[in-house]
């Protein structure tokens, strides 16, 4: 069977890989999206690198460059997840090449597609470079809107035929959509459209006003906090059956924590993690704190990835969090901080408020502050790990060893076991519990 890493992303995003800590303390790339092209079959209205069929792939790093970009990543943080997309990195005929070297040397792959060129031979292909999931973009069940929306003939029939043949090879998926006023409404049918096809998680997006997504008319505040109310719901009634995630709308966590101040959600890490955990490489090799925000921390054509996560000043500033405005007094900014893309785009200021959101502080309430697992604390094992058990921890991508290690080490204490072994992790596998996804996160299954 093969492995979902959407469940483990949600489950630890925000805990940190316990054998390379950055110098900061708490920073470390746990997560890279990588726009491999500007070529794509579609030419979406949102495109936020304004992709389609008219770019020629001019200036796109080659395949002995993404290697080298790879084994340089890798040496900052040795387990990272590895998001391959575009434009369509279907287009690009040493896809499997680029995730199979990425995936040999210890990263977990997944793949961001708009799912229209996926077919059987394709899947097979990223299957046997190591691929473990694939995000699938779907923004209306109503064919009219999304194929006008994706600007593709046929665009939803090829999308939903993808979705089975993927189900068919039993790899992972996850169902993404970009909420606008023409489709907010239809969210509740698409949840469970979702569920249906069998999704480990649908993630529903907030546009960030860049690339032709500017050319849109975005919802409004208000709007936002309806919707964001709404998935809260829905993240409770799905819990079990299919995660429900907000992107780019961290303050949905507030919502969360409004609506169900017990939720497990509210463990985890849910700040916008750009240039902290998470960064994008352009096609030309360009290094920014995410695909939305486009200013530029270094060029990797001319520096290492390294020098440039761990010294570049764009990154610096991020990490410090001196927000300004109504983010920088709010007591959810420990859990939100709001979007620091969508600040860019609005003012200019990635440190500014974030515009989307309606709440606003009057400083009477005590600052939220995070449970169970710390922001910026490396998860480093307190109990004995047998060599066996130890190899196997190791194989665990960096963004959730933290989670595992202290459900694990729990469940040990509880029980009087003062050593780990391979032996009780199998039995662990099977009596730890599933927070949000009637799916085993890849590691609770067989190996």
């Amino acid at each position: 069977m093969t492995t979902s890493p959407f469940l483990a992303e949600d489950l630890a995003s925000g805990v940190l890989a316990e054998r390379r800590p950055a110098p900061d303390g708490e920073a470390l790339p746990h997560v890279v999206a990588w726009n491999l092209t500007r070529r794509c079959n579609l030419k979406c209205s949102h495109c936020y690198i304004s992709a389609g069929p008219g770019e020629s792939g001019a200036g796109e790093l080659d395949t002995a460059a993404c290697f080298r970009v790879i084994d340089q990543l890798l040496e900052v943080n040795p387990a990272p997840m590895l998001i391959l997309s575009g434009g369509e990195p279907l287009l690009r005929s040493d896809l499997g090449e680029i995730a199979a070297h990425a995936t040999r040397r210890g990263a977990t792959v997944v793949v961001g597609t708009n799912g229209t060129l996926l077919t059987d031979a394709r899947i097979a292909e990223l299957m046997a470079a190591g691929v473990t999931g694939v995000a699938v973009s779907v923004d209306s069940l109503r064919p009219e809107y999304h194929d006008r929306f994706r600007r593709g003939t046929d665009a939803l029939a090829d999308t939903t035929a993808a979705l089975q043949r993927l189900r068919a090879n039993r790899l992972d998926f996850i169902v993404q959509t970009t909420a606008t006023k023409g489709n907010a409404h239809e969210v509740p049918s698409l949840l469970m459209w979702a569920a249906e096809q069998g999704a480990v998680s649908f993630n529903l997006y907030f546009l960030v006003p860049t690339g032709r997504g500017g050319r849109l008319t975005d919802l409004t505040a208000d709007e936002y906090e309806s919707l964001l109310s709404e998935l809260a719901e829905y993240e409770r009634r799905y819990r079990g059956t299919m995660m429900v995630r907000a992107k780019c709308a961290p303050h949905f966590i507030r919502k969360v924590y409004e609506e169900s101040p017990d939720s497990t959600v509210l463990n985890y890490q849910t700040r916008c993690p750009c240039g902290i955990q998470y960064c994008r490489i352009t096609p030309e090799g360009a290094l920014t704190p995410c695909p939305y925000m486009p200013n530029v921390a270094g060029d990797l054509t001319r520096q290492s990835f390294g020098e440039i996560w761990n010294g570049s000043e764009l990154f610096q500033n991020l990490r410090r969090r001196e927000l300004s405005g109504k983010c920088g007094a709010c007591e959810y900014r420990l859990i939100c901080g709001g979007c620091r893309a969508r600040a860019f785009a609005a003012t200019g200021d990635y440190l500014a408020a974030d515009p989307s959101c309606a709440y606003e502080p009057d400083g009477t309430k005590a600052l939220i502050q995070r449970r169970d697992v710390s922001y910026g604390a490396p998860a480093r094992p307190m109990l004995e790990w047998s060599e066996g058990a130890t190899q196997r921890l190791s194989r665990i991508p960096s963004f959730v060893r933290g989670v595992v290690v202290k459900r694990i080490e729990d469940y040990a204490k509880k029980n009087g076991i003062a050593t780990i072994t391979p032996e009780l992790l199998s039995e662990i596998r099977g009596a730890m519990p599933l927070d949000f996804s009637n799916k085993k996160p890849f590691f609770l299954r067989h190996d």
